[in-house]
């Protein structure tokens, strides 16, 4: 009788914690924030971002292109002598990640991240041609370069890597480089194939900021980066830590090809890929359910 007592009372307790104080249940919160939460959550990313000493920025880019650097590294060594393709990239792609996990949990300030960022930030406020604006957006792009070039430096000078991670390098090269071959056709196609890129990346933010938990964080971040690494769509900020290794270990290519016939049209189809496919478009889609300081009043407010 006392355990059926003693059963009784336990259960009594568990219905009184399951329920709030207006007698409904008490139901977990969502592992996740909703698309509006995370626009608005761009938004004030940008804002802070933009807000901070110039010196921050800078650094934070030069930081966020030392990743790229070491992202490319690793996906380069993990597919050495992987020869069923489909693993091939899933390896290369999960190798890239970690550069970008890196980006993303640090605060890290990438192009291509404030290709998302920044415009979700500036749909919400007026005063768009501020100088400070396009200053950062060109800081940002040349502290990633910076980045890229210290880190592939100091590996260079480590000499920490063997003749087959070269040999791979050279291939991933080749896989960037293809379109030089097309002319103007091709100069198209980076550019296309950047608008795509940066869509997906655009998406990594979108996942790893609905994440609450370092978990799903990585999670978000690991699965449009190996979808863009497969499809080898073309990402500025990625082919930085690419080039910045070929650069420094392979003549077959010069610095200016990289950027004339790859890194600029690139870069102009990521800008449109994260500006308009992913941040623009979520800003107005949701623009009536955003609920963040950096907006207009709305009409039941107080000016």
């Amino acid at each position: 009788m006392a355990n059926n007592e003693e059963m009784i009372e336990e259960e009594h307790e568990t219905k009184e914690t399951d329920t709030s104080s207006n007698g409904k249940i008490d139901r977990p919160g969502r592992q996740f924030y909703i698309p509006s939460q995370i626009v608005d959550e761009f938004g004030e990313k940008g804002r802070d971002h933009l807000n901070k000493p110039f010196r921050a920025q800078f650094l934070l880019a030069i930081t966020a292109g030392s990743f790229m650097t070491f992202g490319a590294i690793f996906s380069v060594l993990l597919a050495i002598g992987v020869e069923t393709e489909g693993i091939y990239h899933l390896l290369s792609g999960l190798g890239f990640a970690a550069g970008y996990a890196m980006v993303f949990i640090s605060g890290s300030v990438l192009f291509t991240e404030i290709n998302v960022l920044l415009p979700s930030y500036l749909f919400n406020k007026a005063g768009l041609m501020k100088a400070n604006i396009y200053k950062f957006w060109a800081s940002t792009y040349i502290g990633n370069i910076l980045g890229a070039i210290m880190v592939a430096g100091l590996i260079q000078m480590s000499a920490s890597l063997s003749d087959p991670f070269y040999t791979e390098l050279s291939m991933y090269l080749d896989k960037k480089m293809k379109f030089m071959d097309h002319g103007v056709k091709g100069w198209f196609e980076i550019l296309v194939s950047g608008i795509i890129a940066n869509w997906l990346i655009g998406m990594a933010a979108f996942l790893t900021t609905a994440a609450r938990d370092i978990t799903g964080k990585f999670l978000g971040t690991m699965l449009p980066v190996v979808l863009f690494v497969a499809g080898n769509f073309q990402h500025s900020a990625a082919n930085m830590g690419y080039f910045s290794m070929g650069i420094l270990s392979s003549d077959k290519y010069e610095w200016y090809e990289y950027i004339l016939f790859n890194l600029i049209p690139a870069s102009i189809g990521n800008l449109i890929g994260g500006g308009i496919l992913v941040s623009l478009l979520f800003s107005y889609a949701y623009k009536e359910d955003i609920q963040t300081s950096l907006g207009k009043p709305k009409s039941k407010r107080r000016k």
